[in-house]
């Protein structure tokens, strides 16, 4: 797909493709303007205490929406969205621990499963290059680095453990402005987290949970956002018998918009 065509790529369209099995990397930079989603898939033993997890913990889990149990379509995010299909990469789990990474879900689909969707950090990446703020996984097209902290999530029932994170790199001039515009959108994880001295937070910054290293510069701060891998770092922790992730960076890319999501 040329440049020019993935300007005018809807949500809708990116589902599509991820539905006929044609789109087979990340979801970062497509369908400009729309909403991005993390996935999480439960059954339904646990998924009144998973909801209220994300509501007590809105910074790494912001929930934009959740399903009926065993319904794949989620109505609120867009137009014909099948969860088992629409987007590119999952991961299934059981007891804890990744068992495998497909491309659909359809055989693993059952009808106990309710579906949990959370705010994405690609739709405030969005908001701070329109303001001019470069960042550098972006240019270099890779995934922006991720990393398990020792930031513990308040518990609900059997899940609890610890939050990630992701990096992005900026000049304290720019890192002041990023914080400004990342305020504007709770929805997807607001504001950093952390600011500078990793390690005050148990980041290694060698020791990546997700995405590609980014090298800091002498003039950088690092800011730490709250990630939506955090339900993966929970579910390896506290082992729920059976889960179902995004592979990181493959979203759901709804029909919703970046810019409906701001408070002011």
């Amino acid at each position: 797909m040329d440049h020019a065509s993935s300007l005018r790529e809807t949500g809708w369209d990116v589902r599509q493709r991820a539905r006929r099995g044609a789109l087979r990397g990340v979801t970062q930079g497509l369908a400009p303007g729309h909403v991005q989603a993390n996935l999480a898939i439960l059954p339904r033993e646990y998924a009144a205490d998973f909801q209220r997890f994300c509501a007590l913990n809105p910074r790494p889990c912001p929930l934009l929406a959740s399903s009926e149990p065993g319904d794949p379509a989620l109505p609120t995010l867009g137009r014909d969205i099948d969860i088992r299909t629409d987007l590119p990469r999952y991961r299934i789990w059981k007891d804890g621990e990744m068992v495998a990474e497909v491309e659909d879900l359809r055989e693993h689909w059952r009808e106990d499963l309710v579906s949990f969707l959370l705010g994405c950090s690609h739709s405030f990446e969005e908001a701070l290059a329109a303001d001019g703020l470069e960042m550098r996984h972006i240019a270099n097209n890779t995934p922006v680095p991720v990393y398990r902290t020792n930031i513990a999530c308040t518990p609900s029932g059997r899940f609890q453990g610890p939050m990630a994170v992701s990096m992005r790199a900026f000049r304290p001039a720019e890192a002041i402005r990023a914080i400004q515009i990342t305020s504007r959108f709770p929805a997807v994880h607001g504001a950093p987290v952390h600011i500078g001295k990793p390690e005050l937070i148990g980041v290694d910054l060698d020791k990546l949970l997700a995405g590609q290293p980014l090298t800091l510069m002498p003039d950088e701060l690092p800011l730490f956002w709250a990630c939506g891998v955090t339900p993966q770092t929970v579910v390896a922790a506290c082992r729920p018998s059976f889960c179902i992730t995004h592979a990181p960076g493959h979203m759901l890319v709804t029909d919703l918009l970046n810019s409906r999501l701001a408070v002011f």
